[in-house]
């Protein structure tokens, strides 16, 4: 005879009403796991129990590692940058990309106003072009339904400050899209934005007669643009045929999708990491950045690379960066505002500056690697420490590992174990 297997559902009803402890023995009873692997999820960290406050059915949290990028010199300040990433190499290379940059000055950087954009979508609309005329008529009474929702936003100076109506074309007919613009100061700003919309979804009916569906935030942030700038001297990165070398890397990908995807990838290495250490949103900057990459119609590189009349090199990065430094997690999360102090920032458009001039150096630093001694050579000895943790090394014995893997060129979990096993008979003879 054989035990039955007990049946597992996935069917909870209420399990959002449960505590940490009673969620975490329906997860261990479902899953089989372990009081080691209990003891990892019941650590929260520095969140406590404002993890179980900030999302639904909490059992645990994931920690990042947070690494602190220097060497940064952006419009003449000095910068300690938290990055929270999981990848190696990604820190470091940063880091030296700044190095190289002060050379020439560092990075300079600018960015418009924190402006957002609130879709309504109208529908059903028998006149679209009547419609839009309507609209922009009443363009101020729009204006004024909308501020009325956050007054505490306009009297720090933002607010709606005006809108937009495009009629677009779709197979189910015509539709009018109404754009309100809306400063929001230092804040992400969906919230306002979110709310502002459909605060005066009603009246547009009205105007129109037709049937709002939608009334969003968009994320591809056009009117709210950073920028950096950076000029690499040849003798200090390596030469001219270096300079060229990453010249030509980027017209690669200007030029070919599959390479720039993997180009603009490694930008948002460096972004997305700040964007996390700072506790913004980095599915909302990732969407917007690969939107405006491809706003003319062609998937481009978010950097440009040039040679300049001394030919060294000159980088420039822009793209949207809808980032906070109030409300939402960034007020929340113990390590997120630690992070925000450390940075120094005072304005969430400073916070985007030096966001622009991270992804500039990361860029920097994957075509530098790529023109000249190829990518996996530093990134695999940083990532054999990974592979060393995984095969079971601890202590010192992960930094004999990774020199015996890297010197063989094996960075492999196989042969990570292999080492880890003769190591530990030598220790025990």
């Amino acid at each position: 005879m054989y035990k039955k297997e007990k049946m597992r559902t996935s069917k909870r009803s209420g399990f959002y009403k449960l505590g940490l402890e009673k969620r975490l023995e329906i997860v261990r009873d479902f899953a089989g796991l372990n009081e080691e692997e209990i003891k990892v999820l019941r650590n929260t960290g520095s969140l406590g129990e404002i993890a179980s406050r900030m999302i639904e059915n909490v059992v645990g949290t994931m920690p990042v590692p947070i690494g602190i990028a220097v060497n940064f010199l952006i419009n003449g300040k000095d910068y300690l940058i938290p990055m929270a990433i999981e990848e190696p190499s990604v820190v470091a290379a940063a880091s030296n990309a700044a190095k190289m940059a002060r050379e020439r000055g560092g990075f300079q950087t600018s960015s418009t106003e924190p402006i957002m954009i609130g879709q309504i979508q109208l529908t059903d609309v028998s006149d679209p072009s009547s419609a839009k005329f309507t609209i922009l008529a009443n363009k101020d009474r729009i204006l004024a339904l909308a501020n009325e929702q956050d007054p505490m936003l306009v009297n720090l100076g933002g607010g709606t400050k005006d809108l937009e109506v495009r009629v677009i074309d779709t197979t189910a007919g015509p539709m009018v899209i109404v754009h309100l613009l809306v400063n929001v100061k230092d804040a992400m700003g969906a919230n306002a934005v979110n709310t502002m919309a459909e605060s005066v979804a009603p009246f547009i009916e009205h105007l129109t007669g037709g049937k709002v569906n939608l009334r969003i935030i968009s994320n591809l942030a056009t009117y709210r643009l950073a920028r950096a700038r950076a000029v690499f001297a040849k003798d200090a990165i390596g030469g001219a045929e270096v300079v060229d070398g990453i010249v030509n890397a980027y017209l690669f990908a200007k030029h070919d999708p599959y390479r720039c995807a993997t180009h603009n990838k490694g930008i948002m290495n460096g972004i997305d990491a700040v964007v996390i250490a700072t506790g913004n949103d980095f599915r909302a900057i990732e969407a917007g950045a690969h939107s405006y990459a491809s706003i003319t119609g062609k998937y481009l590189p978010l950097t440009r690379w040039e040679k300049n009349r001394d030919n060294d090199l000159v980088g420039t990065i822009e793209l949207p960066l809808p980032v906070g430094i109030v409300g939402g997690t960034t007020s929340v999360h113990p390590t997120a505002k630690t992070n925000l102090k450390i940075l120094g920032v005072k304005t969430a458009n400073e916070l985007a500056e030096v966001i622009a001039a991270v992804g500039l150096a990361q860029n920097f630093a994957a075509l530098r690697a790529l023109a000249t001694e190829g990518i996996q050579r530093g990134h695999m000895s940083l990532h054999a420490r990974n592979v060393a943790i995984a095969a079971g090394a601890k202590g010192d014995m992960i930094d004999r590992v990774v020199e015996i893997l890297v010197r063989e060129k094996k960075v492999r979990v196989d042969r990570a174990k292999e080492v880890v096993n003769s190591l530990s008979l030598e220790n025990k003879a």
